[in-house]
């Protein structure tokens, strides 16, 4: 075959791989207002970055191999703000992005790669679930289970998945297993569709209410964040990893501080209520002690007494958890021991330094915590905190009441404990602790006394004579105490990395 035939034919199979399920399912995304999978990656990527891996990918069934071009996943490698990245965009115009032997592969190569070169990984998912044909009877039962680390989650990289349509199957896996999760409104993400489990427990189901954005987004905290638009998904995943490294054995990127992030102390006493029983939003204190605009919320819709988010201090990377009295008064649920455990798992995988900003009244006891092992998740989150490497600090704003002390980074659970004049310290609040020493009912002077008692004693002073908190200091000197600190602090590990001992931490529990 002459050369220039052979170059046709390269082209003509390109074409009919590049035409994904065809002009009439491309259009009625288009009309959906939905981006196709290709799409997907051109407003992902870097312009002119994208090297694509098994274009000429089909099914290995000679029935459907005309049909399935790239085989419904589209695998391969680009940049994200110049860094490299591996990308599988699923292509739902073809059978559904259904996953099969051959697109199995694909992922496969495309994960590996990742993990040895050092890139995040990102999965842009939509599919139906496994492939009928390809998973059915002894054949199908031989194909599972051959890749022995499919579902390891050692954190060598990042990992982020979008969901954006109906995601079962490997797009519910990957998602399960990545370290970041945006949802679009009007996806949905479960084990089965809504007309498989119908059909499955014999009662109606709707898919929304299985596996809608409300659901992963406020009760099962498999959502860190939702969005309108394909569009806005994938802008999300890009300033999510602006935080990290592209894989552990490096520091996160750092980045010029912006102007206006100074000298915003006085602030902090604007927003911070004179009287101990007021609420107040922590997320507004945060945004005055980091950089300016550079908090990135995970999970605002869920354990709303815990916040979570990555920002920048002085142009690097912090992890912050803070109490939040604006819910529940700040007590600490079930779903919020999980939300922070999980976010210091990720923190510590990739290199970034913990803030903790106290100011909780314990954990919210009674029989719903109970029953959801609220003790135990306690004592994981513990666990968790034991094992970390990179640096943390612990800044007690208000109160720091019981065991949450300890989870909230007191003690020697932090490298530096900082307090402000604010801070008070006890087991549980002067009143309920009065309560229970006294007997309120039975001797209203003695529960009086009791309880101006216990109040002076759980001041801040006392910490600091005892040396359990290291300074206290003006709540407008924060930020600038903040940044010298942890620059102190990252400089034991020189290049800015730790001993990853939480890598290998469950995704969720």
């Amino acid at each position: 075959m002459a050369h220039d035939e052979m170059i046709a034919e390269l082209a003509q199979r390109k074409e009919k791989a590049l035409a994904m399920g065809g002009p009439e399912k491309l259009a009625k995304r288009k009309a959906e207002g939905h981006l196709n999978a290709r799409e997907r990656l051109e407003a992902l990527l870097d312009k002119d970055s994208w090297i694509e891996s098994g274009l000429f990918a089909t099914s290995h069934r000679p029935e459907v191999r005309d049909k399935t071009p790239g085989d419904g996943k589209i695998g391969g490698f680009g940049k994200v703000a110049g860094r490299p990245v591996a990308v599988v965009s699923n292509d739902f115009t073809t059978m559904g992005a259904s996953s099969s032997v051959v697109n199995g592969k694909k992922i496969r190569h495309i994960r590996e790669v990742a993990t040895r070169s050092g890139m995040p990984l990102i999965m842009l998912g939509e599919s139906t679930g496994a492939r009928m044909p390809d998973r059915m009877g002894a054949e199908g039962r031989a194909i599972l289970g051959q890749d022995p680390i499919e579902y390891l989650r050692s954190r060598e990289s990042p990992w982020a998945s979008a969901l954006l349509g109906a995601c079962y199957g490997s797009s519910t896996w990957y998602g399960c297993l990545s370290d970041f999760v945006v949802m679009r409104k009007g996806a949905t993400m479960a084990v089965a569709s809504g007309r498989v489990t119908s059909a499955a427990i014999r009662q109606e189901i709707d898919s929304e209410e299985l596996g809608g954005w409300k659901m992963h987004a406020e009760h099962s905290g498999l959502v860190d964040a939702i969005v309108d638009t394909d569009e806005e998904a994938l802008l999300s995943i890009k300033k999510w990893l602006s935080y990290l490294p592209s894989h552990q054995n490096e520091a996160p990127p750092a980045y010029d501080v912006p102007e206006g992030s100074q000298g915003r102390g006085q602030q902090i006493l604007e927003i911070l209520p004179d009287t101990p029983n007021k609420v107040y939003d922590v997320r507004k204190i945060i945004d005055l002690v980091v950089d300016k605009d550079s908090r990135f919320e995970l999970k605002p819709r869920y354990g709303k007494s815990i916040c979570t988010s990555l920002a920048r201090i002085d142009g690097k990377s912090v992890g912050v958890v803070a109490n939040n009295p604006m819910f529940k008064g700040g007590a600490i649920d079930v779903d919020a021991m999980k939300k922070a455990t999980a976010f210091i798992v990720q923190c510590d995988s990739f290199n970034i330094p913990l803030l903790f900003m106290v100011d909780t009244p314990g954990f919210l006891i009674g029989l719903e915590g109970e029953r959801r092992a609220a003790p135990g998740k306690i004592m994981n989150w513990m666990n968790a905190l034991s094992l970390v490497t990179v640096p943390k600090i612990s800044l007690i704003m208000r109160k720091s009441y019981g065991q949450a002390y300890l989870n909230m980074g007191g003690g020697r659970n932090s490298d530096e404990v900082l307090a402000w004049p604010t801070a008070d310290l006890g087991f549980m609040a002067a009143n309920v602790g009065a309560s229970v020493l006294s007997g309120v009912d039975k001797d209203p002077e003695k529960y009086a006394k009791m309880a101006k008692d216990l109040s002076r004693d759980t001041a801040v002073w006392g910490l600091a004579q005892l040396y359990e908190a290291h300074t206290v200091i003006d709540p407008r000197d924060t930020r600038e105490t903040l940044i010298r600190l942890f620059e102190i602090h990252r400089n034991r590990h020189g290049s800015g990395v730790g001993k990853h001992r939480l890598a290998v931490w469950p995704t969720t529990y």
